[in-house]
């Protein structure tokens, strides 16, 4: 029910807009003058607002203007005296959404407010749009707003300002790059993001990428060359990778961490820099540690912080997001006319239990909207990357997590295919899947919370 503020001094006039508004079943709030509808608004929220420009201590005009200052205003239709539509014209500049001369016809009144009252709802949910952009944007690239990214958001939002090293855990294709890149958006530093993938480079050039190199330190240095450390001075330096880095490299690196001094190849002058490390890897570096391939004390040098990011699987609803994302930059990037997806198509990607995380995602979505004939990808133009039917793809076991967080990874991968099978089954009614599964209803629907599974997605 939308809420009407009528301002006018005489009360014969509000009694007449309330008689010919209140069979349009409106909320109607009253005042006598322009202080005492700036008092209703301080209150709460009102959809329209009809306003007398001619009234005591306070005038429609000077009302205007100190709506002004308020940070959400109710669209205003200005009543004015016959005769004076220039002084009208003169509010809808100041700001008033349209006006009504005296004497007004009551059917005219009733458009007028209606249309302020559509634009006041068009105006408030385009400020909810906005404010979700906002939010959503505020992490950047990072999208997703299932609990395990909120937890992610936190982190990022706890440490960013401070220089500690942090490590980020997580599958390949979660998006380990993307929490280092807002880590350094978020930290002030003034230096550059540099990122090296450690398992990228031949072991015999991985410390002059690192440290860099005088021209002459070794066969091939032709000229001086910048390190990655130098290169990120008073920055962020991102390691991908970092369980694939050779061991005798590992002691260097230790060595820069503790001192903040590198040496180039070649010189016997150390330089003195001061960098942000931040280091990603989807490896056990624990278990490495215990095989002797990873040292204990860059570990523990590394993980000051650590942030683990969740796979796709983990993250219920938030694999759609992240496809209309990627299905509106892929028609910018081909010049395809694709407005969305089919509702079988989504159902198709919500099942997936998406081994190849965001990376995976992004390249099938990208797929499709090349393959798509019509306005919407279908789930025709998914075959041959998505199965036709949950738990088509046997989900392999995350081998680089410790044994109780693959267990429940690879169970969480179960319930939710499991799941949204039997859904597919009963389309979408919760009762008939509880009854085929033998699962009481109240406990489907928390468990269907927890995976992020929407049934609503599988209704016939």
């Amino acid at each position: 029910m939308a809420t009407i503020l009528l301002v006018d001094d005489e009360a014969s006039s509000r009694y007449a807009m309330s008689r010919a508004l209140a069979k349009d079943g409106y909320e109607l709030l009253e005042a006598a003058n322009g202080r005492e509808a700036l008092d209703v608004l301080g209150k709460g929220a009102v959809d329209a607002m009809l306003l007398d420009l001619a009234m005591p201590v306070m005038d429609g005009m000077a009302t205007l203007k100190e709506m002004k200052k308020l940070e959400a205003r109710p669209p205003v239709i200005v009543v004015t005296a016959h005769g004076s539509e220039k002084v009208a014209v003169g509010a809808m500049k100041a700001g008033a959404f349209d006006y009504l001369a005296k004497p007004y016809d009551i059917e005219e009144l009733r458009v007028v407010v209606r249309k302020a009252v559509e634009s006041a709802v068009v105006v408030a949910e385009n400020r909810r749009l906005k404010a979700e952009v906002m939010r959503l944007s505020g992490y950047g690239e990072l999208i997703g707003e299932s609990p395990a990214m909120r937890m992610v958001y936190d982190r990022i939002e706890k440490v960013a300002a401070s220089k500690v090293p942090v490590l980020v855990r997580g599958a390949s294709g979660t998006g380990k790059e993307l929490v280092a890149r807002e880590l350094h958006r978020r930290s002030g530093l003034a230096g550059a993001f540099v990122a090296m993938n450690c398992a990228a480079i031949p072991e015999t050039l991985i410390e002059s990428e690192l440290f860099g190199h005088e021209k002459g330190a070794f066969t091939g240095a032709t000229e001086r060359r910048k390190g990655k450390f130098l290169m990120a001075d008073g920055g962020t330096l991102f390691l991908d990778e970092i369980g694939d880095m050779p061991h005798g490299t590992q002691a260097k690196l230790l060595r820069v961490l503790q001192e903040q001094t590198i040496e180039p190849l070649g010189s016997d002058k150390p330089l003195k820099v001061d960098v942000r490390v931040v280091s990603a890897t989807h490896r056990d570096l624990e278990k490495g540690i215990q095989e002797g391939k990873f040292r204990e004390d860059l570990y523990y040098r590394l993980n000051v912080v650590d942030i683990r990011l969740p796979s796709l699987a983990e993250r219920g609803n938030d694999v759609l997001l992240l496809a209309r994302r990627f299905l509106g930059a892929a028609t910018m990037t081909h010049g395809k006319g694709v407005e969305g997806f089919t509702q079988e198509a989504e159902r198709a990607i919500v099942s997936r239990p998406w081994p190849g995380n965001v990376r995976e995602l992004r390249n099938v979505v990208e797929r499709a909207v090349v393959l798509a004939n019509g306005a919407r990808v279908e789930e025709a133009d998914l075959v041959g990357t998505i199965p036709s039917s949950p738990g088509a793809t046997a989900t392999a076991a995350p081998v680089d997590l410790p044994f109780k967080d693959a267990r429940e990874q690879v169970l969480e991968e179960f319930e939710r295919s499991y799941l949204t099978a039997k859904l597919k089954e009963n389309e979408g009614n919760i009762s008939r899947t509880a009854t085929a599964i033998g699962m009481h209803r109240q406990s489907l629907q928390q468990k269907l919370k927890e995976l992020g599974v929407n049934p609503h997605l599988f209704k016939g």
